[in-house]
């Protein structure tokens, strides 16, 4: 079944018990498992034995992928013990979703391989290259060429990009909107080839911030995020001055990144093992045409942290990901980005995921204090986009065609998008509420009322 010799080596590299978190099988040749790869959160596959049907989240474009293959491999091999379980929601709706036998249907006789075809027995243990000094510091040497040039590019394109915002200042912002799609696409294509990615992905996105907002309200988001990427730009260029981790952070924001071996190997930085629980999913496309899958978790582990793992999927992969879903629970050990406000973490070792025993319970924290943390968090991080705020005893109200959540003296516009979604928060009772905060507005992303938990969709 493997596409090409290549697949089944790379699925060979997988057939190790300790990426595999979680290996399942109803007893009616059904199976499942969730692989650990590069992205921050591990994938998911199922597979029919009946007729070797199969489901994978990873973005590849090989049918089946490296994951599909390297499942199957174990179960053929009995390499891993796979626990006896009830499927799992994903794999119920998969199998809603697919054609094919049941999975206790008789298996079809296997068809004869073909001859040119070889089986997984004949992928045996490559010989370890032998090290080449020279070649080693030839490598080394044009890395380091590399980065220095790349440098060297992005200061050019923070020049452009500052000399810009200056353009637009003195034309000035009130009808920056109406020219902002154009202008905005001529910078982030400049900042691309400036190899300044993440700069180019803030500004691309402009227009489309602006025009969620009312007419009236626009310079001053235009403002607010003109100033943001002169700050970035700003601290890029002093940061041989910066904390080490304001550094690190700049440098991420820019566009270097940190590569997931390099979090691993780096001991100084902050992991949190507990029991995770997903509170919100998230998944919009960046103008890059990646889809960005944000999944916001929360622990009461080391006292409470928050965490977001974020995955990259191109749009050409169709309405694939691994998303988990609020109400999950996570068993897993996580690594932070290094960063003054960590937020953005990775999975280091992942035991399982199950489904939470009862609903989320809030927060006992009131909003003033939430939104006192996200201050302090904006004093250590000044470019900082959304912040994660939870609180109890909020009431949400309606103010003229705005909703607002509310305690004491304080009221937070929520966003204009969600108003709609959100109007059922509007009850006499207090509720619990977690959302991201952009200094602006509100985005409620989960909700703990009387009558129940409330998802935003």
């Amino acid at each position: 079944m493997a596409p090409d010799q290549g697949s089944l080596a790379a699925a060979k590299k997988l057939l190790k018990p300790s990426l595999w978190p979680s290996l399942q099988e109803n007893g009616e040749g059904l199976v499942w498992g969730e692989c650990q790869g590069s992205g921050a959160t591990p994938y998911r596959i199922a597979v029919t034995e009946a007729d070797a049907g199969y489901k994978c989240t990873c973005p590849s474009r090989k049918f089946p992928c490296k994951h599909t293959l390297a499942l199957m491999w174990m179960r053929a091999d009995n390499r891993a013990p796979f626990s006896t379980g009830t499927p799992p929601q994903w794999v119920n709706d998969w199998l809603g979703r697919r054609r094919g036998p049941t999975p206790g249907a008789a298996a079809p006789k296997a068809a004869e391989p073909a001859a040119d075809r070889p089986s997984i027995a004949a992928v045996v243990d490559d010989a370890a290259p032998v090290p080449d000094a020279e070649a080693e510091a030839r490598a080394e040497a044009q890395r380091a060429r590399n980065r220095a040039q790349r440098e060297s590019l992005i200061a050019e394109g923070i020049g452009a990009m500052e000399q810009w915002i200056t353009d637009q200042l003195e034309r000035g912002l009130a009808g920056f909107d109406q020219r902002a799609a154009q202008d905005c696409a001529t910078l982030a294509k400049r900042l691309v080839d400036a190899k300044a990615g993440g700069l180019a992905n803030r500004i691309a996105a402009l227009p489309a911030a602006l025009f969620r907002v009312p007419e009236d309200e626009r310079p001053q988001v235009a403002a607010r995020a003109l100033a943001a990427a002169y700050l970035i730009g700003q601290a890029y260029t002093r940061q041989d001055n910066l904390p080490d981790l304001l550094r690190a952070d700049v440098r991420q924001t820019v566009g270097w990144n940190l590569t997931r071996e390099a979090l691993l190997a780096d001991a100084s930085l902050l992991r949190v093992d507990g029991q995770w629980r997903v509170l919100a999913a998230r998944d919009e496309v960046q103008p890059d045409r990646l889809r960005r899958i944000e999944t916001w978790l929360r622990t009461d582990a080391a006292g409470g942290h928050c965490a977001v793992l974020i995955d990259f999927i191109p749009v050409s992969g169709g309405a694939t990901g691994n998303l988990y879903v609020p109400g999950e629970v996570l068993d897993a050990e996580l690594v932070y980005y290094p960063s003054p406000v960590p937020l953005r973490a990775q999975i280091i070792a992942h035991r399982g995921t199950r489904a939470a025993a009862d609903s989320w319970a809030g927060e006992h924290n009131s909003l003033p204090d939430a939104i006192d943390a996200w201050r302090g968090a904006l004093a250590r991080k000044p470019w900082l986009d959304t912040y994660p705020l939870a609180a109890s005893q909020v009431r949400v109200r309606a103010a003229g065609d705005r909703l607002y959540a509310c305690a004491g003296d304080l009221a937070l516009p929520l966003a204009a998008a969600s108003d709609e979604a959100a109007r059922p928060l509007c009850t006499v009772d207090a509720i619990s509420l977690f959302g991201l905060w952009d200094g602006r507005e509100l985005t409620p992303l989960l909700a703990e009322t009387a009558l129940g938990e409330w998802v935003a969709p």
